[in-house]
């Protein structure tokens, strides 16, 4: 078992090294995403001034909720995963995994994490310059509740993250080219998983729905946790059991596309 463990230690290792190697990209990518908070704070300072709350929330909870949501992209977003992925299938170097006894979904897996941990170290930078100057809007709850909870969900959307891009990587065993599923699923996360703008100021019904779908707790559920946009810890339990669900789910579904894909596959170059 330690033996099996040692692999991914190695191949988190190996991303971490890798990763640091483009520690600067990464901060560029960080300071450019203040940008990204400046017009934030610009159009929802607009939608508020006509009002001290909008869907029971205030200006200082709302800009809490997005600088929380950007943090937590950084952490547990899947950037380019599934583009590597695809990448080993058709230049031929995922055939080196065939014949070892190494798990690839772990091997990417311990890459992610690998990948987080830099470009989520590397965000707390730009967070020095924002934090300071947001400060008097910020608002976060103290219950400690939410923290013991939202730690669990956000590994929950971590891996969540990384099952669908593995998902996607895995469609290059049937496509050529999976930029048009990429670009897709990335619209839609961006709208259902809150990127755009909380889920609760949609439609009752609407945001009934989405609760049930995998983009709800990408990244909007974790961030609600800890910002306040679940009040009840009810609500939060049933919620983490429907993000396992997907878990186990979205774990399932790889694994399905990896055995299928193998068939299909034909081991050149590698």
């Amino acid at each position: 078992m330690f033996a099996s463990l040692t692999k991914y230690r190695h191949a988190f290792l190996l991303g971490l090294q890798s990763n640091l190697v483009y520690r600067a990209n990464f901060a560029v990518r960080g300071f450019f995403s203040l940008f990204h908070l400046t017009v934030v704070f610009i159009l929802w300072g607009a939608a508020y001034a006509g009002s001290p709350s909008i869907g029971g929330f205030s200006f200082g909870q709302t800009l809490t909720y997005f600088l929380v949501m950007l943090v937590m992209q950084f952490f547990v977003g899947a950037f380019n995963e599934d583009y590597q992925i695809s990448e080993e299938i058709r230049n031929g170097l995922i055939n080196q995994f065939l014949l070892k006894p190494i798990n690839y979904f772990l091997y990417r897996f311990s890459i992610f994490v690998a990948a987080r941990l830099v470009t989520g170290v590397l965000i707390l930078l730009p967070l020095l310059v924002a934090v300071p100057l947001l400060h008097d809007y910020l608002t976060l709850p103290h219950d400690l509740w939410r923290i013991a909870l939202g730690v669990p969900a956000m590994a929950l959307s971590a891996v969540i993250q990384f099952s669908i891009a593995y998902c996607f990587g895995m469609l290059t065993f049937w496509f050529l080219d999976i930029q048009g599923f990429v670009i897709l699923s990335m619209a839609v996360e961006s709208i259902l998983g809150g990127q755009m703008f909380p889920l609760d100021l949609l439609p009752a019904g609407v945001f009934r729905v989405a609760q049930f779908l995998p983009f709800y707790y990408q990244t909007y559920f974790p961030v609600a946790i800890l910002t306040g946009r679940i009040h009840d810890i009810a609500v939060v339990w049933q919620g983490l059991g429907i993000q396992l669900g997907w878990v186990l789910l979205l774990l399932g579904l790889n694994q399905i596309l990896w055995t299928r894909g193998l068939r299909r596959h034909t081991a050149v170059g590698g």
